[in-house]
């Protein structure tokens, strides 16, 4: 794990000179998946949000055209301190390292939580991060099962995977299981296709990585479910991070400690 301030991070994300996967970097500390889109359809996200807490646990939600976020970071400015954003326009997506040229004074931000955030716990309890380990972006999965739709957003559940043996899943539940806003405990684990996952060396987003002999592989809810929600909704314009490419806060995972997830965002 990286243990060089935020702060840092970030600015070395804005010059350009970090625009990868960001699992492994800024041991402690949260961080957050972004969700941009215009005001007209904030509040039908938020009941997104709210009716799958577990895939979008809500950190924060911005007022229209703001993008400095200050419970976040004092000096975050969201258009340019993710590494990479997806951007959806004319129908289309594109990845792009900077929206500061796409930014428009009706987009609302929503910060949701990230299970990047739990690995620093996972690792000091001796246990090992296979996707940090081996320096991958974390595999993810569309998986078959459906998420609670809000008025145009609807979408199923995507699940990010870690392997780990049998003999640790009590304490890899019990570590995640105190952090609901950072995804919080397993949704499953054992056989992907209990979830609709026939190849866990065939990831939807993210890169595969090894499941050893003797290792289950663990599932967590993932808000890249987000992004496919938003994209059924139809929207003209809207832009998330790219999958695994997080916005690094200044904010610890500890201060998240056994808040529930659907509660009142913790840093409005």
């Amino acid at each position: 794990m990286i243990r060089h301030c935020s702060k840092v991070i970030r600015s070395e994300i804005r010059a350009g000179r970090i625009a990868g996967p960001t699992s492994g970097l800024a041991a402690g500390y949260v961080q957050a998946s972004a969700v941009i889109l215009p005001a007209a359809a904030a509040e039908d996200f938020a009941r997104f949000c709210a009716a799958n807490p577990a895939a979008c646990p809500l950190l924060y939600r911005s007022e229209p055209g703001q993008f400095a976020l200050p419970p976040a970071g004092d000096d975050i400015d969201v258009r340019r301190d993710l590494p990479r954003y997806r951007l959806h326009r004319d129908g289309g997506d594109t990845e792009v390292t900077d929206i500061a040229d796409h930014w428009r004074d009706d987009l609302v931000t929503f910060l949701l939580g990230c299970s990047f955030s739990l690995e620093e716990a996972l690792i000091s309890n001796g246990l090992q991060v296979r996707n940090v380990w081996q320096g991958k972006n974390i595999p993810m999965f569309r998986t078959s099962s459906s998420c609670t739709p809000a008025g145009p957003f609807g979408a199923n559940l995507v699940v990010s995977m870690r392997p780990f043996s049998a003999g640790q899943l009590d304490l890899v539940r019990s570590i995640c299981a105190r952090y609901p806003l950072l995804h919080g405990a397993p949704v499953a684990a054992g056989e992907p296709a209990q979830l609709g996952i026939a190849d866990l060396q065939a990831p939807d987003f993210g890169e595969a990585v090894a499941v050893r002999e003797g290792e289950v592989p663990v599932f967590w809810s993932c808000a890249v479910t987000a992004g496919d929600a938003l994209r059924g909704a139809n929207l003209d314009f809207f832009a998330t991070n790219s999958p695994g490419h997080m916005l690094v806060t200044d904010r610890l995972a500890r201060e998240l400690e056994n808040i529930a997830a659907g509660s009142e965002p913790p840093w409005l």
